[in-house]
């Protein structure tokens, strides 16, 4: 998994230099630190470390004591900032099909991010996860992520649209922020997803007809990239694996039929890569754990559901033998740790 360096188009950086002067910050310095070059930004469709734009987020949100930096971010987000997957986006009939092409060709703009779509009678859940590989905070890029989601579906339903529920995993921030004023309604926090609910009439409404003779370019142009993306198996499971972990509802099998192929045939293609379902599933569990645990107020039994763990005890005995020691005492050595550098900032 070490390997693993989901790039995003550098656009999702557009109008950070202004944000960051806003509240007192060098931006040219912020983003060497963080391990992105500012030339980069010059054009936006450089591919830049989604880690280091991750990281970028959260330093900032720090420096400036702005806990809705990367939501401040989104705000002035347009659709075409996506460059030619908006295009495909506005030629679809519905809502619906915008995002489904969004979902098809998301890891073109930004290889960190999962977006799926869930039917639940009424109502569809728009459902964000950002693929990290460490327990660092993804607060400002999951709440950027969303914002953005947001502005995309006000633009295609138009001004007046409001989602019936908007919901972070991560804890409600300590002072005044733009949630309210951005959404239109009341956030949840501490929720068991990341995401946006929309009613499912809106979502399959039709969209007024757009006449964009560029779309069939845009979109052949969209498979050949993503045809060259070439996405290791390993990678592929992990954002399955992400999806399907609440609810317990991860095992081989799933994943394989997910995916279309086999059980034999998901094994070889992850032993080729010199792993196994099982590495990439407790890989992921320690992630989301150690995630959940440091910017979450979640109970045991909460992040036993959130894991996909059959019970309490069973989640707690798997995290002692995986961290060595309980969920409290890493949680209390893990914000110890963290404190000296908080001190200095």
């Amino acid at each position: 998994m070490s390997g693993f360096t989901p790039l995003i188009r550098s656009a999702s950086l557009a109008g950070y230099a202004d944000l960051a002067q806003r509240y007192g910050l060098d931006p040219d310095a912020m983003q060497r630190d963080a391990g992105v070059s500012p030339r980069n930004l010059l054009d936006p469709d450089i591919p830049i470390s989604a880690m280091a734009v991750r990281q970028l987020l959260e330093d900032s949100a720090l420096a400036a004591s702005v806990e809705d930096f990367g939501l401040q971010l989104a705000a002035g987000r347009r659709l075409s900032n996506m460059g030619p997957i908006s295009v495909v986006m506005r030629e679809a009939q519905s809502a619906r099909q915008a995002l489904e092409s969004l979902c098809r060709y998301m890891r073109l703009v930004n290889g960190a991010l999962l977006t799926s779509i869930e039917d639940y009678d009424d109502a569809v859940l728009i459902r964000e996860e950002i693929l990290v590989t460490d327990k660092r905070p993804v607060r400002q890029a999951i709440e950027m992520a969303i914002g953005v989601l947001h502005r995309t579906l006000k633009e295609l339903l138009g001004p007046a649209w409001r989602p019936r529920n908007v919901s972070f995993e991560h804890r409600p921030p300590r002072g005044a922020t733009c949630h309210r004023a951005l959404f239109g309604i009341p956030v949840e926090f501490n929720a068991s997803f990341n995401g946006i609910v929309c009613a499912a009439k809106e979502m399959d409404a039709l969209m007024p007809a757009n006449d964009f003779r560029m779309a069939s370019y845009a979109r052949q142009f969209l498979d050949q990239a993503l045809s060259g993306a070439g996405e290791s198996a390993t990678n592929t499971v992990r954002q399955v694996v992400t999806a399907m972990l609440p609810g317990g509802r991860c095992t081989s099998d799933q994943v394989a039929r997910h995916l279309g192929v086999d059980r034999r045939t998901l094994h070889r293609r992850l032993s080729a890569e010199d792993t196994n379902f099982l590495s990439v599933l407790q890989a992921v569990r320690a992630e989301l754990a150690a995630r959940q645990i440091l910017d979450g107020n979640r109970s045991l039994a909460e992040l036993t559901d959130l894991l996909g763990f059959s019970s309490s005890s069973a989640f707690a005995y798997w995290f002692r033998k995986h961290f060595g020691m309980t969920v409290s005492q890493w949680r209390e050595a893990s914000l110890s740790a963290e404190s000296p550098a908080l001190n200095r900032s």
